[in-house]
């Protein structure tokens, strides 16, 4: 199973080392909740090898419990590197690439018979997870959880994942609000090109749609309008400098912005702290892929609060 043995460790091998514990909820294509999986997982390099394990079990499902119901923990061989991620089965096959605390990965599971993109995002003893899983072109469902390798912490998380895990992706409707921070830059190549500052300024114009303006200053600049329309899980970015759309799985909202000049952002914005109810969390985790010219150029990831 394991293979290319190495002396020590890739920089972001050590950075996810430990046992990582969650509750990611289960939603399906349109975006509807349908159940939990109960995750255990480690990346473990030893004597030169690494090795991925991940026990756990699914709760509820619904018509999709059939196809991800874990009958056996899996356990897959690793090439680790901080350029390409090996995944060399026999449970999972393929890639992924780390940008700092941020991994992309593309890979297949033939004993749930998908296609995964996952994206993991690593914040000291946090992780924003979510693997979206495709049947050819056509997605089957979404994965989304946030994990934690702090013991101390893990029936805290569990607890907060099962009353929060259902949360549907939302910003308030009736007052103006304003996202900001710092985010890290990554090239395409997974060089570090610095940080930017990032602000996201919503003014609502009704209950279901909002005038947003996203301002990134530092090592990249831009400056984006859009009137963004909501129809309960979906949203619409309608212009004059952002068209696009959007879908929400829980408490993460998967966004695809185009404009007029040729570029295009693929990003996930999730609302880590969005409680059962009718407010807004204030902590967004976003990892934005900013595309030239339909060529992969930049990665954008890190957090932005709510003032």
């Amino acid at each position: 199973m394991n293979e290319s043995a190495t002396l020590s460790p890739s920089e972001f091998q050590k950075r996810i080392q430990g046992e990582w514990v969650g509750r990611p909820s289960l939603f399906d294509a349109q975006g509807s909740w349908r159940g939990f999986e109960d995750i255990r997982r480690s990346s473990v390099f030893e004597n030169g090898n690494t090795t991925y394990y991940m026990d756990g079990g699914l709760t509820g499902g619904g018509e999709l419990a059939g196809r991800f119901a874990l009958g056996a923990p899996f356990a897959f061989g690793v090439r680790d590197s901080d350029q390409d991620r090996l995944y060399t089965g026999p449970d999972f096959f393929g890639s992924g690439q780390p940008y700092g605390g941020f991994v992309d990965a593309n890979y297949y599971g033939p004993g749930w018979q998908v296609s995964l993109n996952t994206w993991n995002h690593t914040l000291g003893d946090t992780q924003v997870y979510s693997s979206v899983l495709y049947q050819g072109p056509a997605m089957v469902g979404v994965f989304n959880g946030v994990y934690t390798r702090d013991p101390d912490l893990t029936d805290q998380r569990l607890e907060s994942e099962t009353r929060c895990g259902p949360v549907v992706f939302t910003v308030p409707t009736k007052d103006k609000s304003r996202y900001a921070g710092e985010l890290e830059l990554w090239s395409a190549a997974q060089q570090s090109l610095g940080t930017v500052r990032m602000a996201l300024e919503i003014e609502p114009t009704n209950l279901l749609a909002a005038d947003h303006r996203v301002i990134i200053s530092g090592a990249m600049d831009a400056n984006w309008r859009a009137t963004v329309r909501r129809d309960g899980v979906r949203s619409f970015h309608e212009g004059p400098d952002l068209w696009g759309n959007g879908n929400s799985y829980g408490r993460a909202n998967f966004v695809r912005w185009h404009t007029s000049d040729g570029r295009r952002v693929s990003g996930r914005e999730y609302m880590i702290d969005a409680e059962p109810g009718m407010g807004s969390g204030n902590t967004l985790a976003v990892v934005y892929q900013v595309f030239e010219h339909n060529t992969l150029t930049a990665i954008l990831h890190g957090v932005v609060e709510r003032s």
